[in-house]
């Protein structure tokens, strides 16, 4: 393994990504599993992207954002999965120090926009069903605009925080991750230096960036309950509700996957990391289908792109 001196400690310059399976003979079927769920995401989330541009009557703040969170997930998933897939076809475990740092930095980015995009989403939703006489007034573009700006400006700027910390901390003897990519969390835990500011720095950001928009969401869908409620017909009612129904799946999925990480990380390597594929893989592959399996306008604008009717 190769170190560098560092003061009076030796700094490690590569470590070992256990992966998710140990087993020689399993390797060839994880990366055919790997690769489809990665070319399913990459392909489904495109296609919703371009339906979005080419249609005018998508031309919305909530296709807008969609568009926006579709281009998150690939970009995320894009983080981790072509250096499993290059490692597993390689039979090599190796990433340098600054591919693990490179590979945090972005991670946290776009794990983050996920959230403050759904919470942009929810309010998007909120404001259309409790002020729809107002809707086109107060989500106007300039609006939908700088609420994906300043989405991308606090997670690059926390992003940027975190990595910079990371670079302070000393890795003496501990160079394997259980894990498939580079975990803050799990970075941390393997520093022989003191970690106490950045645990501290981490959970805080993890409070503000993930509990807030959370809270946020949970506002907004009982302020949209309580006024699809108060519609007297029960059209009116299923109306209302659907054009919320993808949306409230995907928060539900992606946070539901997000718990699972959580309390799998006191858990075995194995469940760890099985929680982590549901959070960085399996939601940002499924997000197409959920928003395009109950909309016929994202279904009409598909088969304007593809030529193919969507079921």
């Amino acid at each position: 393994m190769g170190t560098g001196p560092v003061g009076n400690d030796t700094q490690i310059s590569e470590f070992l990504l256990l992966g998710l399976l140990e087993e020689p003979e399993l390797q060839p079927l994880l990366f055919g599993l790997f690769l489809s769920m990665y070319l399913i995401t990459v392909f489904g989330n495109l296609l919703i992207i371009l339906a979005v541009g080419s249609d005018s009557h998508l031309h919305t703040p909530m296709y807008f954002f969609l568009a926006n969170l579709s281009f998150v997930d690939i970009c995320f998933t894009s983080t981790t999965i072509p250096k499993m897939l290059q490692n597993t076809q390689t039979q090599s475990k190796v990433i340098t120090y600054k591919g693990c740092i490179t590979q945090i930095y972005f991670l946290i980015v776009f794990a983050v926009l996920d959230v403050l995009l759904l919470s942009v989403m929810a309010y998007d939703r909120y404001v259309a069903i409790c002020y729809p006489l107002h809707y086109t007034v107060i989500m106007n573009p300039r609006l939908c605009g700088l609420l994906v700006l300043v989405s991308w400006i606090m997670c690059i700027l926390n992003s940027l925080l975190q990595s910079l910390m990371m670079l302070r901390l000393s890795f003496c003897t501990h160079f394997q991750i259980p894990h498939f990519f580079c975990e803050l969390n799990q970075m941390i835990q393997l520093a022989c230096s003191d970690t106490f500011l950045n645990n501290m720095v981490m959970y805080f950001a993890a409070v503000l960036l993930a509990g807030g928009p959370f809270i946020g969401i949970l506002y907004s869908y009982s302020k949209i309950v309580s006024s699809i409620l108060g519609i007297s017909s029960a059209q009116g009612k299923y109306k209302a509700f659907s054009t919320c129904a993808s949306h409230l799946s995907v928060v539900c999925l992606f946070y539901c996957t997000m718990l699972g990480v959580y309390l799998s990380s006191a858990a075995t390597h194995s469940s760890h990391s099985m929680a982590s594929v549901m959070y960085t893989v399996v939601t940002p592959m499924l997000n197409p289908f959920i928003y395009s399996l109950r909309n016929r306008d994202i279904k009409r604008a598909l088969k304007r792109v593809t030529g193919v009717p969507v079921m």
